[in-house]
């Protein structure tokens, strides 16, 4: 079969479009022909070895949506999709035409997604999914969510199904036009020490929740912080190092809520697919829009242009 494959880490140079052994399933797993598999920042930090646990040579990729092929009778055939630990970093992911993945590690797609809608939605909706659930986000939750990329839009669509009182901060007028044809009111970011008379004016008192997707504002979002209120982070600084304030946050009552998409194995993401996939069907989410869907065959350069900084969300179509 095609795939994307690198040998080392450290260099983009490592990655090849080449031809490898079709994957054989073992008796506990499917065989799953993939259609579309999304292309995130971490599958390109991979690559570039910022995570020492993978091994090599692996066939990068997590986010997968396609045809059982080979496994229990009761899913041949069926169009799945899933993403999860291990994929791309200790056994081949879905940058591949086929892929061998447990049997719980799959989930029934929505029937209203395409293959490529489903594909884009791995990482991005569990890692929102997992804040949300552990940050304890429901109906009426005052919940401000930082940053505009595709973890942030995805906890705003859940959020809102899940009838929370969502407002987006943003850094680009061009992101808040967006949220507003979404009905999200916005505030645009300025400096650290505005932020909580921003927050304020929309939710007096403060948010009750804080989902930062950036990693640059958790100082900040203490001030912006309700008493008793979660913070939730998915990144941090380059050196990993930020000065909290500690004061602040415990006369708060205030907690802060780690979010690591790669504590979830397949089949933990599979449940999470099949908890909001749902929602999809019944119009309480919207259908994943504006992605761009290219040939796996041009994949190296799609990994060139996500490392460089485009925010495009591209799908690899085999």
């Amino acid at each position: 079969m095609k795939a994307l494959q690198f040998d080392r880490t450290g260099d983009l140079a490592a990655l090849s479009f080449t031809e490898i052994a079709d994957p054989v399933p073992a008796a506990d797993e499917v065989l799953v022909e993939i259609h579309a598999a999304g292309l995130n920042p971490s599958d390109v930090k991979n690559v570039l070895g910022r995570f020492p646990y993978t091994t090599l040579p692996r066939v990068p990729g997590r986010d997968f949506a396609g045809t059982v092929v080979k496994g229990p009778d009761e899913l041949l055939g069926k169009s799945v999709w899933g993403t999860g630990r291990g994929l791309g970093f200790s056994r081949n992911g879905s940058h591949a035409q086929l892929m061998s993945v447990p049997v719980g590690g799959v989930a029934l797609m929505p029937e209203r997604m395409s293959f490529a809608q489903a594909a884009s939605c791995g990482v991005p909706f569990t890692t929102a999914w997992d804040a949300l659930e552990r940050s304890q986000v429901g109906a009426g939750t005052r919940l401000l969510v930082i940053g505009s990329g595709a973890v942030g839009a995805a906890a705003i669509s859940l959020a809102k199904a899940r009838g929370a009182q969502v407002l987006g901060a943003v850094r680009r007028a061009e992101s808040q036009v967006e949220l507003k044809a979404q009905d999200v009111p916005s505030i645009l970011l300025g400096s650290a020490d505005t932020l909580a008379a921003q927050v304020e004016e929309h939710f007096p008192g403060g948010a009750e929740v804080i989902f930062d997707t950036t990693g640059f504002w958790l100082p900040a979002a203490v001030s912006a912080l309700a008493t008793f209120g979660r913070i939730a982070i998915i990144a941090a600084p380059v050196d990993g190092h930020v000065q909290l304030p500690a004061l602040a946050l415990y006369r708060r009552g205030g907690s802060v809520v780690g979010v690591n998409s790669l504590l979830y194995d397949t089949v933990a993401c599979a449940a999470m697919l099949r908890q909001f996939g749902q929602w999809f069907d019944d119009g309480r989410l919207p259908l994943p829009t504006g992605l761009r869907e290219v040939p796996l065959s041009e994949g190296v350069q799609r990994y060139h242009e996500i490392n460089e900084g485009s925010s495009e969300k591209i799908i690899l179509v085999p």
